[in-house]
C-alpha cells in the first residue's frame, strides 16, 4: 500500500472504508492506525502506539484499508491489552475496585465506570467526594478567581429619566 518514496500518500483500493467501526466508535478511515485508535474514548496515543506494536501492522497504514481480521485482533488487543504483552502500567484501571484485575476500560464503559467512582466517593464522603456533590474543585486548584460558574455577572443599570424631554 505505502512504498517507500511515497511514504506521504496512500493509494485507495476497493477495499477501502472511509468509516470502520472498532469498539462502537466511528473512526475515520483516512487516519493512519494510531491516531485512529486514538479517537476511541479511553485510548489515547501511548496505548494505541503499544497496540499497533504488538498488533505488527505497520504504523502507516490507513485505518480504512485494514481487513475484518485485523480490525478483530485490534478489538482483542483493546480488550485485554497485558495478555497481549502490553505492561500493567499503561492500562487505565489498575487493581480495579469491583474485581480486582488489571484491565483497560474504553468507550461508554468508561463514562459508566467514571461515574461509578465518583458515586462511590461521594457515599463515602471523603473530601472528593463532597467536591464533586458541591459542584466545586477537586484536585486542588485554586477557586478565588476561577471556576465562578453560575452566578450573576454584571448587572444591569436603569435608565435615568430624561425628566420630561
Amino acid at each position: 500500500m505505502v512504498e517507500e518514496n511515497d511514504r506521504f500518500f496512500y493509494k485507495k483500493t476497493p477495499t477501502y472504508r472511509n468509516l470502520v467501526r472498532i469498539m462502537s466508535t466511528n473512526v475515520d478511515g483516512d487516519r493512519q492506525i494510531a491516531f485512529g485508535l486514538s479517537m476511541i474514548n479511553g485510548v489515547g496515543r501511548r496505548i494505541a502506539d503499544a497496540v499497533v506494536r504488538v498488533s505488527k501492522i505497520h504504523h502507516q497504514t490507513r485505518i480504512g484499508s485494514l481487513t475484518d481480521e485485523q480490525i478483530r485482533l485490534l478489538e482483542d488487543i483493546l480488550k485485554n491489552p497485558t495478555a497481549h504483552g502490553i505492561p500493567v502500567w499503561m492500562v487505565n484501571r489498575q487493581h480495579d475496585l469491583r474485581t480486582g484485575v488489571n484491565r483497560h476500560v474504553t468507550g461508554t464503559e468508561l463514562d459508566l465506570v467514571h461515574r461509578q467512582d465518583i458515586e462511590r466517593m461521594r457515599a463515602l464522603k471523603s473530601w472528593k467526594g463532597v467536591r464533586h456533590a458541591l459542584g466545586l474543585k477537586v484536585n486542588g486548584q485554586r477557586t478565588r478567581c476561577t471556576g465562578r460558574h453560575g452566578l450573576v455577572i454584571g448587572y444591569l443599570r436603569k435608565k435615568k429619566s430624561s425628566g420630561g424631554k
